[in-house]
């Protein structure tokens, strides 16, 4: 509950600090930073896989989630709205980026490309609750990344990945660390 908590007050203060047009010298580091742009996007990503995917897809089954989703008339799965959104961000602002990578990725686009991608993947795998923080350079730019814990938090999330035709794991349970999200923030 207390990291929780701590990741709500975090959050909080920053739209304080937002709607009180805090002075342009006013910092925040950059772990605090991605820690934040992570709350928001984890809890996104939570809230559509539990109330819109796993609810209708696979609770009511009312419609279906899949890959060909404007084929099949069906939801899109939450890995893909995840990647939806990370485009859209990359087309207005290259003040960060943000990828969800796996070491079992079901498309290999989505495979870990750079040292520091496998590193961090590894860690929070084998750290399950960790956030894993790093520098790189790419491009001639230096980022710092971040990479957290993409976990399991449906019944869609891992009978998806274990029912894939392609996907390299099938033995994935509720709570398993499937992949990660990374987030980069150039330093330079």
């Amino acid at each position: 509950m207390g990291v929780k908590f701590g990741k709500i007050k975090a959050a909080v203060l920053c739209g304080t600090m937002a709607a009180t047009a805090m002075p342009a010298q006013a910092e925040m580091d950059y772990e605090t930073v991605t820690d934040l742009l992570h709350l928001v996007m984890s809890s996104d990503r939570t809230v559509y896989t539990r109330m819109i995917v796993n609810r209708l897809a696979v609770e009511e089954k009312v419609i279906k989630a899949s890959e060909h989703f404007k084929d099949d008339k069906a939801l899109v799965l939450p890995a893909q709205m995840f990647r939806f959104g990370a485009e859209m961000v990359a087309e207005e602002t290259d003040e960060f980026s943000y990828s969800l990578l796996s070491l079992w990725p079901i498309n290999k686009q989505n495979a870990p490309t750079t040292d520091m991608e496998k590193e961090g993947l590894e860690y929070i795998a084998a750290n399950p609750g960790e956030n894993f923080y790093g520098e790189e350079e790419l491009g001639g730019t230096t980022y710092f990344t971040a990479v957290y814990p993409d976990i399991a938090v449906a019944t869609a999330c891992y009978a998806c990945h274990n029912d894939h035709k392609d996907s390299p794991k099938t033995d994935f349970e509720a709570g398993d660390v499937m992949g990660g999200v990374v987030i980069r923030i150039p330093m330079d």
